[in-house]
């Protein structure tokens, strides 16, 4: 079977899906695809909303006939490949492909330490303890130990940190239920599989670490097809880098001693010494005074506690590591505490004093731990490193890699410009009727975006809009404190006009709680920043307006960025053109594709932003965006508004 015949008006797929419709860009994208797989090429691939693009990969996947790894984005469009898409393809081709699913390790139920931990276990709250023990009874019935299957216990429930193991803690071959391991099945399934669908983070951490996993999957494919592209170089960063953070600390302490309970119960000195390095990692902790920040190694340079601090951990890192060694060989738990023990004062002697000058040291703070980061200055050269030897195809798709046709910013981070022979790059544009279906607004005399009262003005205009709309509005906030701003500034208004419409923030639940509600409200208001930009799914009704306070630039502040910038300046290069730029014109598409999400959707996309009609790049910005109707004229778009029809609940 070839591609025009899998997607014929009257071929498999529109035989065996309801509502399935060909569509040109898709069929285009499809052949494209399976041409790359054949020759072993790289594609770099933008497919507009809309386009089909995951069967326009999974069709040529399947026929293809080779050995395919697939990486998401996300664990969501993870399952919802394996449960929902691939089935139904697969089915419609009628081909004999196996497929597996394979996540990382901390999502599936670990016997080992789930059973440890019920017999030892010190919780912080009775609820904690009662999770336990459902995961217990969920582990008794469970074909495969993924976690996502078991809704009793919620998916940040923190009695999972006692039931799944870490690649810190895992036992690997010398663990006692290996027979019976959940991670182990999984692995054996995806070395076995035709399809292995697994996520970008599993991806690279495996890659990155020759972690058991992707290490023996990578070599026997023939392709690997990433979905959601546009999040690659961001998390490769995060796992071709290095950290030491205290909340690894405190639980390789925890895990000694466990293990020291277990098996070596008379060595007191080793308790004793998992209570030393817990003071340790705190006291660390303590030296910087504020949360949720990050600072640059400069930063800290004069923070003398913070120094003192690191040096007090390498010294009682040192002393537990010669405790941890005379207790080692009493079981095979302990001797993996002294392997990380180690594998920990490696890393951390590296961020120390690192090796040459392409690391950016970086302390990243949360409320209860510090993390000591190291991250390379690119990653372009160690990515090419990972597609380099062994002949196969690579694919590279999302809505959002571009900046209007030029993939150059994305091919410069990823190394793909240095690949030989050439790479092919492709744009399929959306077959929505953009100019019909929905309007850019950008609204006029806004404020500078750094003025304090700027979020007021973001709050002015969004709200007309929601009055025309009847809700059915996200604003889209660049930091938590405009969120927090216009969200205020929105209730004050709904309750001043008597508008009952259901107002959410971000922060009131989970994302996938607070979407659940948004659909099922089908007239609310949701208020949210960065985590809602991307990975939203809401098509029909519930939502017609979109609003995005400003373009979303990173903070220049951010020490990895910062140490980019510079990097570039030296080489003489702009990082406003070719780096800084191109990202806020791919987050500025993602939040846009929120708006249009079927051929019936319609609504307005507002950026607030004054620049993208003061500078002369707001027009690069704006020619990024799908082909909507555009207005500076509030009256316009609250016409347009008006016109559509009352929501379900309204």
């Amino acid at each position: 079977m070839n591609i025009e015949t899998a997607f014929a008006t009257d071929g498999p797929l529109a035989k065996a899906i309801p509502g399935f419709s060909p569509r040109p860009q898709q069929i285009e994208m499809a052949a494209h695809i399976a041409a790359t797989l054949k020759k072993n090429g790289v594609l770099v691939a933008e497919a507009g909303t809309g386009t089909g693009k995951t069967y326009a990969y999974l069709v040529p996947a399947l026929l293809g006939g080779g050995k395919v790894i697939i990486s998401t984005g996300t664990k969501t469009l993870q399952d919802q490949l394996f449960n929902r898409d691939l089935p139904t393809v697969r089915a419609a081709l009628k081909v004999p492909v196996a497929v597996a699913l394979l996540k990382g390790r901390s999502n599936y139920v670990c016997h080992y330490h789930l059973a440890r931990n019920l017999v030892d276990g010190r919780f912080t709250t009775p609820e904690d303890a009662g999770y336990l023990r459902a995961i217990g009874r969920f582990m008794e019935i469970t074909q495969t130990g993924d976690k996502a299957e078991c809704p009793e216990v919620p998916e940040d429930a923190a009695a999972w940190m006692f039931a799944t193991s870490s690649r810190d803690n895992c036992l690997g071959q010398e663990c006692p239920n290996i027979k019976e391991c959940f991670v182990a099945a999984a692995r054996r399934a995806a070395m076995d599989a035709d399809v292995v669908v697994v996520n970008h983070h599993l991806f690279f951490a495996d890659v990155s670490l020759r972690d058991g996993g992707m290490g023996e999957l990578l070599p026997s494919c023939n392709a690997v097809i990433f979905d959601e592209a546009h999040q690659l170089p961001e998390t490769a960063s995060l796992f071709f880098g290095e950290s030491v953070s205290t909340s690894q600390l405190l639980e390789l302490a925890r895990d000694t001693r466990s293990e020291t309970v277990a098996a070596a119960r008379d060595c007191l000195a080793l308790i004793e010494a998992t209570r030393k390095l817990e003071k340790a990692a705190r006291d660390l902790r303590l030296t910087i005074a504020t949360d949720n920040a990050r600072f640059g190694y400069a930063q800290l340079e004069d923070n003398k506690p913070f120094h003192e601090a690191v040096d007090a951990l390498d010294t009682e890192l040192g002393e537990f590591a010669t405790i941890v060694e005379t207790q080692a060989e009493r079981s095979e738990g302990l001797a993996a505490c002294l392997r990380r023990t180690q594998e920990v004062q490696e890393r951390l002697a590296r961020w120390q004093v690192p090796e040459g000058n392409q690391w950016v040291r970086w302390v990243e703070v949360f409320s209860q731990s510090l993390a000591l980061n190291a991250t390379p200055l690119s990653i372009a050269s160690i990515f090419k490193r990972q597609m380099d030897g062994h002949p196969r195809a690579w694919v590279f798709t999302s809505a959002t890699l571009a900046v209007g046709r030029d993939f150059g910013h994305y091919c410069r981070e990823l190394g793909l410009n240095w690949v030989e022979p050439p790479i092919d790059t492709a744009v399929w544009g959306s077959p929505f009727d953009y100019p019909k279906q929905a309007m850019l607004y950008a609204p006029q005399n806004m404020p500078d975006p750094n003025a304090p009262d700027y979020p007021d003005a973001v709050a002015r205009v969004a709200f007309p809009l929601i009055r025309a709309a009847h809700g059915r509005t996200f604003v889209l906030c660049t930091s938590l404190r405009a969120m927090r701003r216009i969200h205020e500034i929105i209730a004050d208004r709904l309750e001043a006009e008597k508008l009952e419409l259901p107002l959410l923030i971000q922060g009131e639940g989970s994302r996938s709680e607070l979407l659940e509600r948004f659909r099922k409200l089908g007239n609310a208001i949701l208020v949210a920043s960065q985590s809602f930009w991307e990975g939203v799914d809401v098509p029909g009704d519930a939502l017609s307006v979109v609003v995005i306070d400003k373009l979303p630039f990173a903070p220049p502040d951010d020490p990895v960025l910062a140490a980019r910038i510079d990097n570039m300046q030296k080489e003489g290069r702009s990082p406003f053109m070719e780096y800084q730029l191109p990202r806020a014109v791919i987050n500025v598409k993602q939040g846009a594709g929120r708006l249009i999400r079927t051929e019936r959707d319609r609504g307005v996309l507002a950026i607030c932003d004054p620049r993208m009609l003061t500078k002369p790049y707001g027009r690069r910005v704006w020619q990024s965006l799908p082909p909507m109707t555009r207005s500076k004229v509030e009256a316009e778009v609250v016409a347009f508004l008006e016109q559509l029809p009352p929501p379900a609940a309204g």
